[in-house]
């Protein structure tokens, strides 16, 4: 793979939005308050709150405290803390929490500060309330009040994080130090359990300014922690493994804020001043929630809350990126600019590549459902790694699949240069449409068959330029990739399509702008050639709908290409009209283009050929092939596939990948 550089990137934005025309569809979008569970039970945003809860009022009343709490409550909460002292008991560090958290929100906007002192008050109430020792027998998860301590944490923390942000002090690696209530706070923020490393985030955004309305499903878990989106600091890794980021790739993080044993009494209010350590520790532990669902504390494992969808649809939410499907397919001679091999996620050792291939006319953000809804599932995201192929789709695809043959072999390369990570070697490929054939193409063993689409004449006969002649074998002469070991293929015009009519290709040549130094290179070739192609094989201009042909030569060199034997194949077809299978056809391609007896399995699918990939049943049908790929693997110890995710991978590593619960580098 050749590398993408920061100029083409730029070329790429820019040519796009030249492109382009109309809006981008939006897949989030800002909301005018943040999300807060908190919302209805404290009042937050009703004209005269916030207000405590009624079980908290009703406890005031119980010791004769005022019900209302009057400017940021701090001698309520002196009051409360000094019965809390002589009397231990939940409902009243509860209180504690509701009453420091309701006092920060007040305090907020006028005494930053104090605001920022309280809320860390009400997570330590909140933390005393479910994890202190002297609480375990009387801890009762199912009343509602336990909830209400998490969304306490969850929301102070929240709070407590945004004013960190604005005095610019919200970065991994660094320790915030501040006095509160006359004692030294030392809260350090370290990325734990983490595929990427502090050099790699440049911002971070709360999930819960965020609303989604571009994926349909949403994935979110509950527990304890903030959800956060973070952005990438592109530039960040080795310029060999950073071609392999998309500018400003946003990630899922869940914050998750941990109160050092001993180190903060539960008792005490905002003035208290009994006996407690001069310093306060706490470690802010950052997790990437595909990888880390939960955290042990006081013995207890204790869920991450945690959103994968949100930072995924932020991600998307960019013109540029939506606008790829038809720059790919128009302006295929920039489009290589930035083609290839991208990752959402660093590179994981032991962990087996599903790599998903887009179709004509589109990006790998077709994916996007597929992979928010295959992520969602444990199983399917502890031993997969999702990788997506772009590529300029006005090409033709015989050109793409010997593309993505160098950069398969590029990726080993860079990433397991010895073979030493075995998963690699059990590779899934999803290809779409025109992706599946391409996908297909790679598992093959070409002989000289595809060549005699083309000649007559032997391929050492061809008189051209070095660099011309080896790229005309590498398109025609090509062995299958041995690292994969399933391919997937969903309405693939394996016979064609009616629409790459004779019409529509001559006005795809007019639109296409193909490269120019490929355009000069096969007239060349024509004029040097008179007695070696034949005569209505014509390169000069042909692109990718010339290629989807029911008469193309190539498709049906394919049909009769014997199948790799380690390759197991499987099929979705699409069907949408009220007709017998065999007359059939998802609007694109017929039944009888996309069904193949050579597969593993078939499903079909009652979906339009734009949808076919997205439809809910192909999702679930593409987790029964690999889920049935783990069972096969499952008891063959050779084949490198660790039960959870290896850590990240760093150029010059150990020559061994990881294995689960150990850290390192991977080969």
């Amino acid at each position: 793979m050749s590398g993408r550089s920061a100029a083409g990137r730029a070329a790429l934005a820019l040519a796009v939005c030249l492109l382009a025309s109309g809006c981008a569809q939006r897949l989030v979008q800002l909301r005018s308050t943040p999300y807060s569970p908190l919302a209805a039970q404290l009042s937050l945003y009703a004209r005269g709150g916030p207000a405590p809860s009624e079980r908290t009022v009703q406890l005031l009343r119980r010791y004769d405290l005022p019900a209302r709490v009057q400017g940021d409550g701090r001698d309520q909460l002196d009051a409360l803390s000094w019965i809390y002292e002589r009397e231990r008991n939940p409902e009243i560090v509860y209180a504690l929490a509701e009453l420091s958290y309701i006092g920060a929100r007040k305090a907020e906007v006028v005494n930053r500060p104090l605001a920022q002192e309280l809320y860390l008050h009400t997570i330590r109430h909140a933390y005393a309330y479910l994890f202190d020792e002297q609480f375990a027998f009387g801890r009762n998860p199912y009343d509602p009040q336990f909830r209400g301590a998490c969304d306490l944490y969850n929301g102070a923390l929240e709070s407590c994080l945004r004013i960190v942000q604005r005095s610019g002090q919200f970065a991994p690696g660094r320790t915030v130090r501040f006095v509160s209530c006359g004692r030294e706070v030392e809260i350090s923020m370290e990325p734990r359990g983490f595929n990427w490393v502090a050099a790699d985030f440049d911002s971070f955004r709360f999930v819960s300014d965020f609303d989604v309305v571009g994926l349909k499903n949403v994935h979110r878990t509950h527990g304890l922690g903030v959800p956060l989106i973070a952005v990438r600091r592109t530039g960040s890794a080795p310029p060999d493994v950073e071609q392999y980021y998309a500018g400003s790739l946003s990630f899922p993080v869940t914050a998750f804020l941990r109160i050092e044993p001993g180190t903060w009494d539960a008792a005490g209010g905002a003035g208290h001043s009994g006996a407690v350590p001069a310093r306060m520790t706490m470690r802010l532990e950052l997790y990437d929630p595909l990888e880390v669902t939960d955290v042990h504390v006081a013995g207890t494992r204790v869920p991450l809350e945690s959103d994968i969808s949100t930072p995924l649809a932020y991600f998307l939410d960019d013109p540029n990126i939506q606008y790829l499907d038809t720059y790919g397919l128009l302006r295929p001679d920039k489009a290589r600019q930035v083609a290839g091999l991208y990752m959402v996620q660093p590179y994981q050792p032991g962990k087996i590549p599903v790599l998903m291939v887009h179709g004509i006319w589109s990006s790998p953000m077709t994916w996007m459902e597929a992979l928010n809804d295959l992520r969602a599932m444990p199983e399917i995201r502890e031993r997969y790694q999702f990788w997506f192929y772009l590529y300029p789709t006005g090409v033709p695809f015989w050109e793409t699949a010997a593309n993505l043959r160098s950069d398969l072999a590029e990726v080993r390369r860079v990433f397991s240069p010895h073979g030493r990570d075995r998963a690699l070697d059990q590779m899934v490929l999803v290809g779409h449409s025109m992706g599946g054939l391409i996908s297909r193409l790679v598992t093959y063993d070409s002989g000289d068959a595809y060549w005699r689409t083309v000649s007559d004449a032997p391929f050492e006969l061809v008189r051209a330029r070095p660099d011309v002649k080896e790229n005309i074998r590498r398109v025609f002469f090509f062995e299958p990739d041995a690292s994969i070991r399933r391919v997937v293929t969903i309405g693939s015009p394996y016979r064609g399509s009616d629409y790459a009519s004779d019409a529509l290709r001559l006005l795809a040549r007019k639109f296409i702008a193909l490269p120019m130094q490929t355009m000069s290179a096969a007239r060349q070739l024509l004029t040097r050639n008179p007695d070696v192609f034949r005569a209505d094989w014509a390169p000069v201009g042909l692109t990718s709908l010339d290629g989807l042909s029911p008469d193309n030569p190539i498709l049906q060199v394919m049909l009769s290409t014997p199948r790799a034997p380690w390759v197991k194949y499987h099929n979705v077809v699409g069907a949408i009209k009220d007709l017998p299978i065999e007359q059939n056809t998802d609007g694109v391609v017929t039944f009888a283009s996309a069904h193949r007896d050579d597969v593993e399995s078939e499903v079909v699918v009652a979906a339009e050929h734009s949808r076919l990939h997205r439809h809910p049943r192909t999702i679930l049908e593409i987790r029964r092939i690999l889920l049935e790929h783990l069972e096969e693997l499952r008891d063959d110890p050779g084949s490198g596939v660790v039960p959870v995710g290896g850590e990240r991978w760093e150029p010059g590593g150990a020559e061994n990948p990881p294995r689960a619960g150990h850290a390192g580098p991977g080969d």
